[in-house]
C-alpha cells in the first residue's frame, strides 16, 4: 500500500477532542456548501467515543432512570450490557415483556409490567427490544407516557405506523434514537466528517455489504419477514447512505435465494441519486460475512474504504492534503471502544439532559424506513 499510514492518535485527536460541526440535519449531498453552512454548529458525534473511553459525568448528577421492554431482539442483551456498564449515567429500574431473561446481564433486575413502567413519572427513557411486529406500538406507548425511546432497528414493519410514531415523538419534544450503531463507530464518524467537510468532493459511488452465515433459527426469523435478511440487517448501511446522500431518485431491489426454502437470504439494492449510485448487498449465506463486511465511498476528490465494517480501520485516498490526511493513500486504524453500543447511550444521556439535540431527525428516520421498504422489495 502506497505511503505511510495516518497515526490513530493524530486522527482521533482531531475527530474526538474538538467538537464536530455536524448538526441536526445530516444530509451531506452538497458537501462544500454543507460544510460552510454547518461549520459553526456543534454536535456530539466527533467526541462521543472519546467520552466513552475517558470521561464520565459528574457524580453529583442524578442518574437517569431507564428500563428495557423486551428481550427478543438480537441486540437486546448487548444493549442491557451497555446500559448497566454506564452506571454513572443510568439507573436500570426494571425489565418488562420478558421472553428470554436467563442471560447473566439481566440478573438482579426487577421484572415489571409494561403499564407499571409507563406509570412511573420519574422514568426518563425506555429501551425497546421486543419482536419487530411489536416494537413500534411499544415505542408509541412509551412516547404517549412521556418517555424518551431507544428503538432498535428497523423499528416497524408498517411504514405509516412508523412515521406516525416518529412524528408524534418530535411533536411532543421527545427523542426516538434508532439503534443504528454504525453512527457511533469511529471509522464512520471519520467518514461523515470527510463528507461534511467536502474532503471527498462530490460523492459519486457507494458500495457496501453486510453478511453472515445464518443458522437455522436465523433463517426462520428472516424467512418470516417479507423483506428477508436485507430488511433486518442492511438497514444499518442504509442509514449511513441516507445520511451522506439524502433521498434517492429511485430504488431497485433484487433477491436471489440460495436455498430451496424460499428465504430471501441473498439480496442486492441499487439506489440512484442525482450524481451517485449506491449498491448495498446483504448475504446471509456467507461463511465469511463478518470480515467481509465493508463500506466504501468514492468522491471526485477522495475515497474512504472501511473494512471490516466495525474494525475502526479504513484506507483513505485524497487528491490533495485535507484535514488530518495527506495527499495520496494512507491506512488509518482508530481505536474502537470495547462496548459496541456505549456511544449510543452516552449520546442519549446528553440528549435527555438537554445538553444537545439528537443529530438524526424524525424526517431522516422516516426516510430511512421508507427507503428500506423499497430496497428490501416490500414497497415499490
Amino acid at each position: 500500500m502506497g505511503g505511510k499510514g495516518v497515526k490513530a492518535g493524530m486522527l482521533s485527536s482531531r475527530l474526538f477532542t474538538r467538537k464536530s460541526p455536524i448538526g441536526n440535519n445530516l444530509r451531506i449531498s452538497a458537501p462544500c456548501r454543507y460544510a460552510q453552512r454547518m461549520n459553526s454548529r456543534r454536535s456530539f458525534l466527533s467526541s462521543s467515543l472519546a467520552l466513552a473511553a475517558s470521561q464520565v459525568f459528574s457524580a453529583e448528577r442524578t442518574r437517569l432512570r431507564i428500563a428495557q421492554i423486551g428481550t427478543q431482539h438480537a441486540h437486546a442483551a448487548g444493549k442491557m450490557e451497555a446500559i448497566r456498564r454506564l452506571s454513572d449515567l443510568y439507573e436500570v429500574v426494571g425489565l418488562a415483556d420478558i421472553e428470554d431473561s436467563n442471560a447473566e446481564v439481566y440478573a438482579g433486575l426487577p421484572r415489571i409490567g409494561v403499564d407499571e413502567l409507563m406509570a412511573q413519572s420519574d422514568l426518563k427513557a425506555v429501551v425497546v427490544e421486543t419482536r419487530l411486529e411489536d416494537s413500534c406500538s411499544t415505542a408509541l406507548k412509551a412516547i404517549q407516557a412521556g418517555k424518551h425511546v431507544h428503538l432498535d432497528k428497523p423499528g416497524a414493519v408498517n411504514h405509516a405506523e412508523f412515521a406516525a410514531m416518529r412524528t408524534t415523538a418530535e411533536q411532543r419534544g421527545l427523542t426516538v434514537q434508532m439503534g443504528y450503531m454504525l453512527r457511533y463507530n469511529p471509522a464512520f464518524i471519520a467518514l461523515m466528517e470527510a463528507a461534511r467537510e467536502g474532503w471527498l468532493g462530490e460523492i459519486t459511488e457507494i458500495d457496501a455489504m453486510m453478511g453472515k452465515l445464518a443458522d437455522p433459527g436465523t433463517r426462520q426469523k428472516i424467512g418470516a419477514l417479507q423483506g428477508g435478511g436485507f430488511f433486518e440487517l442492511a438497514c444499518h448501511m442504509l442509514d449511513i447512505v441516507i445520511t451522506l446522500l439524502g433521498k434517492p431518485k429511485s430504488v431497485h431491489a433484487f433477491s436471489t435465494p440460495t436455498g430451496t426454502d424460499g428465504v430471501k437470504d441473498n439480496q442486492l439494492a441499487v439506489l440512484e441519486f442525482a450524481k451517485a449510485t449506491a449498491t448495498l448487498r446483504c448475504n446471509h449465506a456467507d461463511p465469511f460475512g463478518g470480515p467481509r463486511r465493508r463500506f466504501q465511498v468514492t468522491g471526485t476528490q477522495g475515497s474512504i474504504e472501511i473494512q471490516p465494517m466495525e474494525s475502526g480501520q479504513f484506507v483513505a485516498r485524497f487528491t490533495r492534503a485535507c484535514g488530518p490526511y495527506k495527499k495520496g493513500e494512507q491506512m488509518v486504524k482508530l481505536d474502537v471502544p470495547k462496548g459496541r453500543y456505549d456511544g449510543e447511550f452516552i449520546d442519549l444521556a446528553k440528549v435527555i439532559r438537554g445538553e444537545k439535540m439528537l443529530a438524526w431527525s424524525a424526517a431522516h428516520d422516516i426516510l430511512v424506513h421508507q427507503t428500506l421498504l423499497q430496497a428490501s422489495g416490500i414497497a415499490s
